[in-house]
Order: structure tokens, then C-alpha cells, then sequence
């Protein structure tokens, strides 16, 4: 690896993902400011959370101050009760795992197919069909004694996960399929969009996210008793519209008015930027393709990415340096990029958690770089991107 940086086209610091800012976010805002509607109450929480339901393709939505709360809310309304499994990808944020955990519930890591990088269908058949037994009206993994409820494949990075055998398991062995959609609004599985084909869905407008509430989330089903239920648990449970009277635990889980107002004014250009951050995809394909030492974001035939993270793998037997050696280098050319995320069953925080064999996403995981890819990269800026990249693999 080189240890003095090659001259680049400029010295200023390319951030990874950044919010875009250009519609009705201002004016949105300002009307929530001159009408003192601020707070959880507000006729922009209902508008955001009917624009994404019509968006997505379903009947109900109810948006949350976190992607976080979004899930824990969907697994609760799913009815996952503590001492539960719950099938999740091992290769994603730690987020849904976390989400499992609240609820009382275990997750079962499920390895990363090596095509797409999403949950490996095969290998949560294998696991339901080889490593669990039907007891008493459920069913139950042989090792750990647990009752399986559900499974929740993430669909990372702007891909749709391949969801329609998982529905398919879901049906065959009585399980809620829960997608969390949390990084790919926009994107379309064969001919749905995604958040559209589980029992519920989850989605998250973190500020790197491909459309922004500032932080934010919301659950999304065609299930109306789910959706009443989900409103009342994220606004603390209250019975009465007049009285303070709760029956049960309720969560402060509730999206401001003012964060409502932002995503709608950014739901009202999500078809521009999916088509931005497609070409910004387009443009890497193309302008690292004659490297052999790098395999590009792959797309899948029956996929429409919307590219959230674009993410390269680094082949260290072609490249000489790694994954971590690229990345060090570009930060020192102020390019900010970053790993994937360290697949959670490896992870001291779930430590006495099933897993299947997870080999595929630790591969990814030690060869994976994200790149920059904001929704406003300049050609010019992706262009410095790029020719930093090839000037570092052909010094070495």
C-alpha cells in the first residue's frame, strides 16, 4: 500500500451519505412553526404516514420516531412473546436483532446468500426443516428448546431480499414474516415494492437514509387490527381519548409533526432520487469495471435496487492491500467510506444466540467497502471517487 497519497482532484472531504435537502421541507416546516403544531400532534404525521402507505402499496402505516421502534412495535403486534426464535439476517445493522431481544425473544442468525448478500432462503429452509420439530401445536428449535415465531429477512443495502420462499416457509410452518425494509424504500421485488409482501413491514428515515424525517420510522401492514394496535402501543397505550386510563405497557414511540412535515416534502421526491442513486450505481459499475481486484453491487434479475449504500467487495489476492487498507488510504484522500457491518452472530451483545452456518457473510463482511453515495454526488466528486480508487490499486 502506498504510504504518500497520489495527488487528487481536490482536497475537500467527500462524506459518505448525506441527506438531500431541495423540496417543500422548508415551507413544510415553517407551517408546523406558524401554527405552533410542533410536537406529536398534527395533520402532517397523518399525511407522511398516507403518502409512504400509497407509495409502498399498502393499506395502513403508522410512523414511529425510530426504525428502531418501528420493529420493536412489529414484533410486538405479531404477537413474538419472550422465550420466542425469531429467523433474522446475520449480515444487517444490529437494529432488528436488538428489536428481538426487547421483546424477550432470541434471534436465529440466518447467513447471507453469496449472490445478493441478503438472507439465504435455502439455509433458513434447511434450519426449519433439519434443526426444529413440531411440539404441542409449534414448532421448536431441537437445540435450544425455543418455539419459533417468525422471521424477519432484512433487505440490506437498497436490494430486496429474495422474500417470496420465505413467504412460502412462512406459510408451511405457521410463521409471521416480518420484512424490515428499513434501507431499501423504493425498491421493487419482481413486481411489489418493498415493505409490501410480509405480514408487516418496517422502514426508517435516519438521516443517512434515502429519504429523511431527521430520525424516524413506521410500521406498514395490510392488517388493520395489527395497524390499531400498533398506533396504540406507540402512543403509550392510552384507552381513552378524554381519561389517562392504560390496560397495558405503552411506548413513547410517537413521530413529531415537525419530522412528519420533512418526510413529506422527501417522500415527494423519492422517485427522483431512486433513479439518482441508480445512476450514481450505473457510473461505479462502469468506472471501475476494469479492475479484476474489485466486484461490483450486484443486482439481481428479478430486482429493482435502489442502491441506498453502494457497496464493493475487495478481492485481497488481486489487490495486494484489503477491504480496511482501501479504506485507510482513501480517508487519507479525504474520501469517507466504511465497512459492513460485523455480522451479528459474531457479536458480544447476542452471545447465547442460534446460528446457522453464517461463512458467506463473514466473507462479505471482510471484503466489503461502501462508497460514497449521496443522493446530490457530483458526477465530478464520484469521478475523484473513482480515479483515487484506481490510482491506489495500481500502486500497489
Amino acid at each position: 500500500m502506498v504510504t504518500n497519497p497520489l495527488p487528487t482532484l481536490s482536497d475537500s472531504f467527500v462524506p459518505l451519505c448525506e441527506p438531500e435537502i431541495r423540496g417543500n421541507e422548508w415551507a413544510y416546516v415553517k407551517e408546523c412553526l406558524d401554527s405552533g403544531w410542533v410536537s406529536t400532534a398534527g395533520s402532517f404525521v397523518d399525511r407522511f404516514e398516507q403518502s409512504v402507505a400509497d407509495f409502498v402499496g399498502v393499506r395502513h402505516s403508522v410512523a414511529t420516531n425510530s426504525g428502531t421502534a418501528a420493529l420493536h412495535t412489529a414484533l410486538l403486534v405479531a404477537g413474538v412473546e419472550a422465550g420466542d426464535e425469531v429467523l433474522v439476517s446475520t449480515l444487517t445493522f444490529i437494529a432488528p436483532a436488538n428489536a428481538i431481544r426487547y421483546v424477550g425473544a432470541w434471534p436465529v442468525f440466518v447467513d447471507a446468500d453469496a449472490h445478493y448478500w441478503q438472507m439465504d432462503p435455502d439455509k433458513a429452509a434447511d434450519f426449519l426443516e433439519h434443526k426444529c420439530r413440531w411440539l404441542s401445536g409449534g414448532l421448536y428449535n431441537k437445540e435450544t428448546g425455543r418455539r419459533v415465531r417468525a422471521i424477519m429477512p432484512v433487505d440490506i443495502l437498497g436490494h430486496p431480499a429474495d422474500i417470496d420462499p420465505l413467504l412460502d416457509l412462512g406459510r408451511r410452518y405457521g410463521l409471521t414474516v416480518i420484512e424490515d425494509a428499513t434501507e431499501s424504500l423504493g425498491a421493487i421485488y419482481k413486481d411489489r415494492r418493498v415493505g409490501q409482501s410480509g405480514d408487516i413491514a418496517c422502514l426508517s428515515f435516519n438521516g443517512n437514509k434515502l429519504i429523511t424525517t431527521g430520525g424516524g420510522g413506521m410500521v406498514l401492514t395490510d392488517n388493520e387490527e395489527w395497524a390499531r394496535r400498533a398506533k396504540h402501543l406507540t402512543t403509550q397505550a392510552k384507552d381513552d381519548p378524554f381519561e389517562y386510563i392504560h390496560s397495558q405497557i405503552g411506548y413513547n414511540y410517537r413521530l413529531t409533526n415537525v419530522q412528519a412535515a420533512i418526510g413529506l416534502a422527501q417522500v415527494e421526491r423519492l422517485a427522483p432520487y431512486v433513479e439518482r442513486k441508480r445512476r450514481i450505481a450505473l457510473t461505479y459499475r462502469e468506472g471501475l469495471s476494469e479492475s479484476s481486484a474489485l466486484l461490483p453491487m450486484p443486482e439481481a434479475q428479478w430486482a429493482k435496487s435502489v442502491f441506498w449504500m453502494y457497496t464493493i467487495l475487495v478481492n485481497e489476492a488481486r489487490t495486494g492491500p484489503g477491504s480496511r487498507a482501501l479504506m485507510r488510504e482513501l480517508a487519507s484522500r479525504q474520501i469517507q467510506t466504511r465497512p459492513l457491518w460485523q455480522p451479528i452472530h459474531l457479536s458480544k451483545a447476542h452471545q447465547g444466540s442460534f446460528a446457522t452456518d453464517c461463512s458467506v457473510a463473514e466473507l462479505l463482511h471482510s471484503r466489503a467497502v461502501s462508497l460514497p453515495c449521496s443522493v446530490g454526488l457530483e458526477p465530478r466528486v464520484q469521478n475523484r471517487v473513482i480515479e483515487n480508487i484506481a490510482a491506489i490499486l495500481a500502486s500497489v
